[in-house]
């Protein structure tokens, strides 16, 4: 690391600036480091690609994680912090109120581009703001909402925009999302911009190729730099040091001796003064290690037994028999890539050691219990010395479910005593998170002449990398799923998950039933045009009405809701066919909740704080989805209190624990809470003359038990392998030239509680999808070793993103709160 300075004038929100620092470090890192200019924040840096650091640089746009700070001189910077109070205001109103807001990572960057393009065009149309956009990533919204935000602060800039809309935020109204205003204005902190006193920062040093073993770890260059506080390696870790949601196989460092199983490994890891410092130090760490051959293919992995980490089976009346006797077969084999999350945060840390020994985490993981759980088990700590506190979490879909950097930054505060916060770059994030699976599907189906399936059978094979994670049940989950939201009299399938050395595949938005539900509907299309039928005539005709058996054996309840999403597309449908376009149509089925066998509860606790405020403590993660927002529409409704009077919460400081945010079920178990909890709180209040104030520091706590669940081929002689599920239908208009013009989006959600947030989950699937569908893959820069490069995962920009026109369907789930289904997976699975 050179020493070498120099020192820069600039102007910075209005105030001259000379400041001293490394020529080469980012304009971003010293203005967020030395000037604590949060709003930008660091998702791809230095790659440039995501506009998530854009600040206005002479009055232009600009990425910042791609200018060096010796580029700055003589430059007028404006950041968010400094734009007037005014227009602050406006740009946080235009996007809570219109939806343009989920997870918030992206958000301030996208609020600078719109004052930007707003002060040369007062009036900008799609396209203009498609182009301002350009710049731009968003992973949560899907762009509708974000298009409809800058059009909305024109509106409001020029005077004509409509009022908001009254009301207590109760179910069913649009209140706007919590703290989405600070969001938007990148107040509200993630764990890359909280700073403790005394902090250190640490870095990773990686196992230099997917498969090898270990044989020698060389720390004493890093330990003799200056401004180097410590190194952990494997040796620090006195107990076991496996984890695993499910199956404990995932070392959070390899030792000397052992061998690594994929890219995601970690040998060390250094606590410096600086982050530019650990990061230098980790480079003088020298690794000797032996190279092994990789098993990298399904082919290679099936061939030995040893490779497979479970298999799962579901069988339903006579298959083959079906089969045989049927007018038409399809048999088709399909390949499906992985896919990356994508997300714009990427994992981060902080640990704080307390003088009593215990050690308080902040979280951006997807289960602050589970994460408590892991690490007492780490480090043999009791339960009452680990406090994890969730963090704004930038986006996860499923990838933040493993335990992350939480006990790397963990060892290193317990070695040095002191805060340590660890921030993965977006290389060193997509190298390590769990993805999508890939995998290989022979699928078969069977059908009458009229049309009428009569059988599926499936063989799935997934490629879980290196490592368990929750692979064993994506694939439960896609053997499940595999005759979709049809009825289908005779079934057999099995899926096999097996490990190779490709990068760790675990949750993902979907899990598993978005690979299967490819094979279904494409099987569906090739019978639809060997009977020449009509593609939304065969599937109305073979889907689940309440009464018929779900692929598992479970009987559907009043609940099933996927004929009335048909029925809501079908004017769409015979229209665009009318004109000549050429229209795909799919349907998809999603479970809410994880069922198979495992028990599922729902906590939370009102606790009355003040006159002012009841918090809602909860076990749920908040990572761009609403659960907050819909928590307190809950509690409003459920009390008659105005929602404004609830904040929420989410630590292990309290008894709430409910399992991982996952499987489209926070809605619905945080509902059922919610509504538990609410009674004993409305008779306090009418015995207490309506008065909170006689309230303050009383708690009330409520718990809901979801319906006890079977496991696919348990043997059960009436089948409930899941209380409840999500069903949609979507259309993909495409025009003459084979661009796609539109995606209409049927979702039944049970209930909208809140229409606006409920659109933004449906048009962020869909957007997921669409980019699932024609432009995302993992792409590999070496065998086993994925991609370094964001823009090479394919994510769909705003300018490539066509309309997508969400139909919101309500039929009541009877157990669901007020109805509500989950709607967080289901967007891309058709």
């Amino acid at each position: 690391m050179s020493d070498e300075q120099i020192t820069v004038e600039f102007t910075l929100n209005g105030r001259p600036i000379t400041h001293t620092a490394a020529p080469r470090r980012s304009a971003l890192d010293v203005l967020r480091e030395d000037f604590q200019i949060l709003s930008a924040k660091s998702g791809c840096s230095p790659q440039g690609v995501c506009g998530c650091c854009v600040m206005l640089v002479n009055g232009r746009p600009r990425v910042t994680c791609t200018l060096p700070f010796k580029t700055l001189a003589g430059k007028e910077i404006l950041s968010l912090e400094g734009f007037s109070d005014e227009d602050r205001a406006l740009l946080a109103e235009a996007f809570v109120r219109a939806g343009g807001t989920q997870c918030g990572y992206c958000t301030p960057g996208i609020a600078v581009a719109t004052k930007a393009l707003l002060d040369k065009d007062p009036d900008p149309d799609r396209k203009a703001i498609d182009k301002a956009l350009q710049m731009h990533v968003c992973r949560c919204t899907g762009w509708n909402k974000i298009r409809d935000a800058v059009t909305l602060a024109a509106a409001m800039r020029r005077g004509e925009a409509p009022a908001a809309a009254p009301g207590c935020g109760g179910v069913g109204e649009p209140l706007e999302r919590s703290e989405g205003r600070e969001l938007v204005l990148g107040e509200r902190p993630y764990i890359d911009d909280m700073v403790r006193p005394g902090m250190l920062h640490g870095a990773l040093v990686w196992t230099p190729m997917p498969r090898c073993r270990v044989v020698k770890i060389d720390a004493s260059k890093a330990l003799a730099m200056e401004g180097v506080r410590c190194v952990a390696t494997a040796a620090d870790f006195e107990g076991d040091r496996r984890v695993g949601l499910i199956v404990r196989d995932w070392p959070v460092m390899v030792a000397e001796g052992e061998e690594t199983r994929c890219a995601a490994d970690i040998l060390a890891a250094v606590a410096a003064d600086t982050r530019e410092i650990a990061r230098a130090a980790r480079e003088l760490i020298e690794v000797e290690v032996e190279a092994l051959e990789p098993v990298l293919t399904l082919e290679e992995a099936i061939a030995d037994p040893e490779n497979l980490l479970a298999s799962c089976r579901v069988n339903k009346g006579d298959a083959e028999g079906a089969i045989a006797a049927a007018d038409v077969v399809i048999r088709e084999q399909f390949q499906v890539q992985v896919q990356d999350q994508a997300f714009l945060e990427p994992e981060a840390s902080l640990v704080v050691p307390r003088p009593d020994g215990s050690l308080w985490v902040y979280s951006c993981g997807q289960g602050v219990f589970d994460d408590r759980r892991q690490l007492c088990e780490l480090f043999g700590l009791p339960e009452d010395k680990v406090i994890v506190e969730l963090v704004t979490t930038g986006g996860a879909f499923g990838a933040k479910e493993d335990l992350n950097v939480q006990p790397h930054a963990a060892i290193l505060a317990l070695k040095t005593r002191r805060p340590v916060k660890l921030s993965l770059s977006m290389d060193e994030s997509t190298r390590f998170h769990p993805k999508r699976h890939g995998m290989r599907i022979d699928f078969t189906l069977a059908a009458r002449a009229d049309g009428s399936f009569t059988a599926v059978k499936a063989v799935i094979v997934g490629d879980t990398g290196g490592y368990a994670s929750v692979g064993d049940k994506v694939l439960e989950r896609a053997a499940g799923h595999a005759c979709g939201p049809y009825a289908v009299p005779n079934v057999a399938v099995e899926a096999h998950t097996v490990y190779t050395n490709n990068p760790v595949c675990g949750a993902f938005r979907g899990f598993g039933v978005n690979q299967v539900a490819f094979a279904l509907e494409g099987c569906i299309e090739r019978l639809r045009a060997q009977l020449g039928a009509d593609g939304w005539d065969i599937r109305y005709r073979n889907a689940l009405r309440p009464g018929d058996v779900f692929g598992t054996g479970q009987v559907i309840d009043e609940g099933a809701g996927i004929v009335p999403t048909l029925e809501a597309v079908k004017p769409r449908y015979d229209e665009a066919l009318a004109a000549g376009k050429h229209v795909g149509i799919a349907c998809g089925v999603k479970n809410t909740g994880m069922g198979n066998g495992l028990r599922e509860v729902g906590r939370v606790v009102l606790e009355v704080r003040s006159p002012e405020e009841i918090n809602i403590k909860t076990g749920f993660t908040e990572m761009g989805q609403g659960h907050n927002t819909v928590l307190r529409q809950f509690a409003a409704s459920a009390t008659g209190l105005d929602a404004g009077l609830f904040t929420v919460e989410c630590d292990t400081t309290l008894a709430v624990e409910v399992g991982m945010t996952t499987a489209s079920r926070g809605t619905y178990l945080g509902g059922n809470a919610v509504r538990a909890a609410a009674p004993a709180l409305v008779q306090a209040l009418a015995e207490a003359g309506g008065s909170l104030s006689a309230l303050v520091g009383r708690r009330f706590r409520g718990e809901w038990w979801a319906p006890e669940t079977h496991s696919p081929g348990a043997g059960a002689e009436e089948p409930l392998t899941h209380y409840a599920f999500g069903w949609a239908t979507q259309l993909a208009i495409v025009g003459e030239g084979g661009e796609l013009e539109e995606v209409v989006a049927a979702h039944d959600v049970g209930r909208a509680i809140n229409p606006v947030l409920c659109e933004g989950q449906i048009e962020g699937g869909v957007h997921m999808g669409i980019g699932y569908a024609l432009s995302e893959e993992l792409v590999m820069k070496a065998p086993g070793m994925p991609t370094d490069r964001y823009l090479k995962l394919g994510v769909i920009k705003a300018r490539s993103c066509p309309k997508i026109t969400p139909i919101l369907v309500e039929t009541a789930d009877p157990r669901g709160p007020w109805g509500a289904k989950g709607v967080g997976e289901i967007g891309l699975v058709p």
